[in-house]
């Protein structure tokens, strides 16, 4: 498994509360906020919930 790079590109203002619940999961919660993370089925699962509001790179 490798790594992958979550940035948060928009604000969770005006959303429902299961994505502004995965968005403080995965450790965000400001724009333009990163984290580096395990890219594990169960990160994938949660950045397909919120993928118009972050940006995925391969690190």
């Amino acid at each position: 498994m490798g790594k992958i790079k979550i940035t948060q590109v928009k604000s969770t203002i005006d959303r429902p509360k299961d994505q502004k619940g995965t968005i403080t999961a995965l450790g965000l919660g400001k724009i333009n906020k990163s984290v580096v993370v395990e890219a594990t089925p169960q990160i994938h699962g949660m950045v397909n919930k919120v993928n118009h509001l972050v940006k995925v790179e391969e690190v």
